[in-house]
């Protein structure tokens, strides 16, 4: 008898989600930000409002066990679908329901520039809900896993020493220490060299192994391919393809 097909469990539905973002005063000059709270409390309404409607209609669903990459040209809400889901934008209208605490990279890891690369792993894995003797007993793993220290001793130096790439680097080492229910990443794997690209990739496959779901927003082709085998394709806020990774991207790179 053939064993029964597994489950699909979901983690993330989004559905018929618009997103608008709205800027008061535009072009109006000095006191703007006195005229719109103004027009807020009194509730009025205003001619120098400009909306952006940067999303528009999207529906999916994503299940336990995928890494699933977002693709499109810049400003086509990539990035704003993710702070959704992580529920940083309320949406105009739709819903987005999630199974388990989504973690935004780069959200959860909060770092401070002042502080020492040491401390900033504590700080970013307590945001992540991990204890001290946690964070204590993967510290090591973390540091290695950036490779911020591979020339010299940065993880005891301020991060306003480090390069974007080193901070990126930190906040993915910091972020991939944790099992996540969703684990949303935003461009992470386009900095640092190929090892660190390959450690990265690496690890979102065993985050999927451990019934969690990655989303991965990237302008590389390569990453997406490497990691994702679904991929999203939103251009001008709207979902153009949603299916298998080879065929997205191919009709992505056809379009570009």
């Amino acid at each position: 008898m053939a064993p029964a097909p597994q489950e699909q469990v979901p983690t993330v539905i989004v559905d018929d989600v618009h997103i608008v973002y709205r800027i008061y005063g535009a072009g109006t000059g000095k006191g703007n930000a006195t005229s719109a709270l103004r027009r807020i409390v009194l509730r009025k309404g205003s001619p120098n409002v400009h909306t952006v409607h940067a999303v528009k209609g999207v529906t999916f669903t994503a299940y336990r066990g995928e890494a699933i990459g977002i693709i499109g040209s810049n400003g086509s809400g990539k990035s704003t679908i993710l702070r959704a889901i992580a529920g940083l934008l309320p949406p105009e209208s739709g819903k987005i329901y999630t199974d388990g605490q989504p973690s935004l990279l780069g959200v959860n890891a909060a770092l401070l520039n002042d502080l020492t690369g040491e401390k900033n792993v504590m700080l970013g894995g307590l945001a992540m809900g991990m204890s001290q003797q946690e964070i204590r007993s993967r510290y090591q793993d973390i540091v290695d896993f950036s490779g911020i220290n591979e020339n010299g001793d940065f993880i005891s130096l301020p991060m306003r020493t480090y390069s974007s790439g080193m901070a990126a680097r930190l906040r993915f080492s910091i972020a991939a220490a944790k099992n996540h229910d969703v684990l949303m990443i935003d461009e992470a794997l386009a900095t640092g060299d190929r090892a660190f690209q390959k450690r990265s990739e690496d690890r979102i496959r065993e985050l999927r192994q451990e019934a969690g779901t990655v989303f991965l927003v990237s302008h590389n082709n390569k990453s997406i391919r490497d990691t994702c085998d679904r991929t999203l394709w939103l251009e001008k806020g709207e979902l153009l393809m949603d299916g298998p990774t080879e065929e997205v991207v191919a009709a992505y790179e056809e379009f570009s």
